[in-house]
């Protein structure tokens, strides 16, 4: 009777055993799964800053991100490439505003889709409307077609660096986009360009959820460009807007 109440014990304390190993083994997987998920979202984040650094506004340099190009008006030079390329990711500093709501910015500036056609009750709600915090009859820009081809324009009349855009919806009634993308240029001549998210594709910007609240997106990194333009995606009841771009200064300014 002792031999079997003996191998009965051990085969008791080898089962014990082989519980222990099997609990074990599943607290390393436990484990081990958080850190392969953490090492691969290292992977993505490495992805998109091995080779980018943080900018430094040097007020004497002539290459700061915040600081648009210069060409002389006296030298005839080739049309600059699309874009800019920058080799670390600026972020503004400060912000200013190009001039939509102190009336800096002139009519001849702001343009839209269609705009032969602004007619009767519509010569009332023409493009140059579309200023920050205006009121009264006429007080937004309307847009003539409420579908995704329409577009506001503004030309800086010279290159620059704009850090991001300002809207808010129609003073006198509900109506306003709610979400739009943006397309900028250096050069008429030249095709228009996207303002891409991380992975490449067009960036929505969300925008109002009521005719008189501002909403302020800011562009990260910001556009060197002399044409922007804004494409609403969204709209509630019609396309209205009232705006305001911010242009980027360095700290020395």
């Amino acid at each position: 009777m002792e031999a079997p109440a003996r191998r009965a014990a051990v085969l008791l304390l080898l089962l014990l055993a082989l519980i222990a190993v099997h609990s074990q083994e599943e607290e390393e997987e436990e484990v081990v799964v958080p850190d392969e998920e953490l090492q691969e979202e290292q992977q993505v984040i490495e992805t998109w800053t091995r080779n980018v650094k943080a900018c430094t506004c040097d007020c004497e340099s002539a290459d700061s991100p915040t600081r648009p190009p210069t060409v002389s008006p006296l030298v005839t030079t080739p049309s600059p490439p699309q874009g800019h390329l920058w080799t670390c990711m600026p972020e503004c500093p400060y912000h200013r505003a190009l001039g939509f709501e102190s009336g800096s910015v002139t009519s001849d500036q702001i343009s839209c889709s269609n705009q032969d056609q602004y007619n009767g009750w519509y010569s009332s709600w023409i493009p140059n409307k579309a200023r920050l915090n205006n009121q009264g009859f006429g007080c937004a820009w309307l847009s003539k077609f409420n579908d995704q081809h329409q577009w506001i324009q503004i030309d800086l009349k010279e290159v620059g660096v704009v850090s991001g855009i300002l809207t808010q919806g129609r003073c006198d009634a509900d109506e306003w986009i709610t979400k739009y993308s943006i397309q900028y240029r250096s050069v008429e001549t030249l095709n228009w360009i996207f303002y891409k998210d991380q992975t490449g594709n067009n960036r929505v910007f969300y925008g109002n959820s009521d005719r008189s609240s501002t909403v302020q997106n800011l562009l990260r990194p910001p556009i060197v460009a002399r044409y922007v333009r804004l494409l609403p995606l969204g709209w509630h009841t019609r396309i209205a807007m009232r705006m305001e771009l911010l242009m980027c200064m360095n700290k020395c300014s």
